[in-house]
């Protein structure tokens, strides 16, 4: 019977234990200015989480359409251990995953991942903020997760910002109620507010307010640029990081306030919406319905004379954005050739012809920056000229206006690792990143270079979160190269460190400067090809 016993108790006390082991966190609590919150410590690994932070008031009713104004206080504590609900957007790209649940219009809320012991301060801050064209995305997203980089002595904060019509329509009536007289851009002003945020609490979680980096993917990186150029956030980072986006013209450029207005005046004439008052009324799922009845793809963002006073080449060419470090660059196939060829083969004679359509004055000049002389090379070069058109040339011209008018540091990546092969065959790699399911889908094409959103978990140290690959040896060896870059810079505004190939400043003038290739075997060349981006820059009239 002792035996018995015995062996029970053994028996339970290693289910016990087995059990517990799943779950290694200890409740852990933090003050910040509206209250306490309570995150979880993992006692494993040494980083406390905090997750569906409020960092603003509900966007709802009277607020919807409204600059965020900052969370109340609450007493007691507040439970931090759950993402907050997405921001309200369809499913406008089937490869974004999420670990939220649910989708709100009350979505201001940030995630928090710290290093920090009891006795840490002033450690460095990324804020990262995600992609998604303004239409889509939210901070919860596994090739955003915080934890790899926290490990490395960093304090993460993702953050949540309105999209769509929620997050960017303007309107008359909208300005005329504002302090400012202007509408529109509620995303970015979200966005704005969420760095006044870590400005004021940071510290509570070991970070220091006066070392905060941003960084963003896509509109996450477009919204970085846009965070440099405005008067509200450029005092508030230290760093900033763009990966494949700049809010310059043809990449969801700003228009005029007049514009925007008129926009969202005849959307919602055409909706059969009287006023804003009537709008407000409305659900949240009659407004994104009415959004998506519409077909367009978001509302733009708003030259408002608050959060922005002018387009970027001038407010850089000025002076006037924020004078910090920057760290950019582009992936080598940011999209697919057949987004230029429109269907067309890969000839010579349909490149030619679709050249001489789109550039039925500069053709000439064109031909000669894009080689075409074999079935590869007009694959090659319909792929880099729709990336030039789609991306690249933008993330260049913040990259030349940044060096050129700024004494900080400025460095250039170009990200080229192919990505592996999926588990799933039944799988295809979407435009945003992910992959999307297809019934019989046809054998994937023959990779020509890195696509776009590829290289988020790569540079945030997140592929063994991200499952639908099958990652080698070589694309964790990119990931390490990719996520020391970035930590090095976060901590020092300076890439560099012993770990990883030396990467060298982009000087002011520079006709061909230094560009880091990020690959399985990293190295720098000179950029062969900016002859390209110069053209771009008399075709989008964005030189002077």
């Amino acid at each position: 019977m002792k035996k018995y016993l015995k062996a029970v108790a053994l028996f339970l006390f290693g289910t016990t234990l087995a059990f517990s082991q799943t779950d290694n966190s200890l409740p852990v609590q933090a003050t910040v200015s509206t209250g306490v919150i309570e995150g979880n410590y993992n006692v494993t690994n040494g980083i406390s989480t905090y997750f569906g932070v409020p960092f603003a008031k509900p966007p709802v009713a009277e607020l919807r359409w409204k600059a965020p104004v900052p969370a109340a206080s609450w007493t007691g504590v507040k439970e931090t251990k759950e993402f907050g609900p997405r921001p309200v957007q369809g499913l406008v790209f089937g490869d974004m995953n999420s670990w939220s649940d649910g989708v709100s219009e009350d979505c201001l809320t940030l995630n928090v991942w710290t290093p920090a012991k009891r006795n840490s301060k002033n450690l460095p801050v990324l804020v990262y903020f995600y992609g998604g064209g303004f239409v889509a995305g939210d901070a919860s997203e596994p090739r955003y997760n915080g934890e790899s980089m926290a490990k490395k002595g960093v304090v993460v904060v993702t953050v949540n910002y309105r999209l769509g019509i929620f997050g960017f329509l303007a309107h008359s009536e909208l300005s005329a109620e504002s302090s400012y007289k202007g509408s529109g851009n509620y995303g970015l002003l979200d966005q704005a507010l969420a760095l006044q945020w870590v400005k004021d609490n940071i510290s509570a979680f070991g970070g220091n307010p006066n070392q905060v980096t941003i960084a963003g993917e896509s509109a996450g990186s477009i919204s970085v640029s846009y965070q440099m150029a405005s008067p509200l956030s450029k005092n508030l980072i230290h760093g900033a990081i763009g990966e494949s986006g700049a809010g310059i013209n043809p990449t969801l450029a700003p228009v005029s306030l007049a514009e925007a207005e008129k926009a969202g005046s005849d959307f919602l004439t055409k909706a059969g919406v009287k006023s804003i008052a009537d709008a407000r009324k409305m659900s949240a799922k009659d407004l994104l319905e009415m959004y998506q009845e519409d077909g367009r793809f978001g509302f733009p963002v708003v030259i408002d004379q608050y959060f922005l006073t002018k387009a970027l080449p001038e407010t850089f060419r000025a002076g006037e954005q924020a004078q910090v470090p920057l760290l950019l660059g582009w992936n080598s196939a940011e999209i697919p050739g057949m987004a230029f060829m429109q269907g067309q083969p890969y000839s010579q004679d349909a490149f030619i012809a679709k050249v001489k359509e789109t550039y039925p004055e500069e053709w000439e000049e064109v031909l000669k920056l894009y080689p075409h002389e074999s079935t590869e090379q007009v694959e090659l070069s319909a792929t880099e000229l729709a990336s030039d058109r789609f991306i690249s040339y933008s993330t260049w011209k913040w990259f030349d206006l940044h060096r050129n008018h700024s004494q900080q540091p400025v460095y250039r990546y170009l990200f080229s690792k192919l990505s592996p092969p999926l588990v799933d065959k039944n799988l295809t790699a979407g435009l945003a990143g992910g992959t999307v399911r297809s019934e019989n889908p046809a054998p994937a094409p023959k990779q020509i270079g890195a696509r776009h959103a590829a290289e988020i978990e790569y540079a945030m140290g997140n592929l063994h979160l991200v499952k639908e690959f099958a990652w080698t040896p070589e694309d964790l060896k990119a990931s390490e190269t990719m996520l020391n870059y970035f930590t090095n810079f976060v901590k020092t505004g300076d890439p560099n460190g012993a770990e990883a190939p030396a990467w060298t400043v982009a000087k002011s003038g520079d006709q061909a400067p230094p560009v880091m290739i990020i690959d399985t075997e990293s190295k720098e060349i000179k950029a062969a090809n900016d002859a390209r981006y110069l053209f771009h820059d008399r075709y989008f009239k964005n030189e002077k």
